[in-house]
């Protein structure tokens, strides 16, 4: 009982540490960054238990998802949350990719979890495309028509 009450009092001591740093402002930086982590955590843990075979292969569809939101919110809190405006499509390919590791390390997982996979993929694809289209693709394609124009103008033929 004295080791269970001595281990109780340090993690209260430890939290009250904690918070009263985070009130002094020395873990904003930190938390504004990193908090990410606490999406990857989970992800990874249902990986490593898997993986040592405790839990069954259905835990990496949402390891797979996780894992995935995690990288695109560190993305998103290193450079800026405009970056959603493109990057949303990755939330339709975080499935895509539990799906696909689930297929991938079940040997009896159904076919339709692959088939599933492969069209998820292809809609994030397609979302993403059209979202670079419409936003920064513009530019891209008033480039083209003025290098191809350009062309067409200043192009001399000879003539035979």
């Amino acid at each position: 009982m004295t080791n269970n009450r001595y281990s109780i009092g340090l993690i209260i001591v430890a939290v009250g540490v904690i918070l009263l740093l985070g009130k002094l402002g020395v873990f904003g930086f930190f938390w504004d960054v990193f908090w990410p982590v606490f999406v990857l955590a989970p992800g990874l843990l249902f990986h490593v238990l898997y993986f040592n075979r405790v839990l069954p292969s259905g835990v990496l569809i949402p390891g797979g998802i996780l894992v995935t939101n995690s990288i695109i919110f560190f993305l998103c809190t290193i450079f800026s949350w405009n970056l959603m405006a493109y990057l949303w499509p990755g939330f339709i390919f975080a499935v895509a990719v539990g799906l696909y590791e689930y297929y991938l390390f079940d040997k009896h997982s159904p076919r339709g979890t692959f088939v599933a996979a492969i069209i998820l993929a292809i809609v994030s694809g397609v979302c993403f495309s059209m979202t670079i289209l419409f936003t920064v693709g513009i530019y891209f394609i008033a480039l083209v028509l003025i290098l191809v124009g350009g062309y067409m103008i200043f192009n001399k033929r000879r003539s035979w």
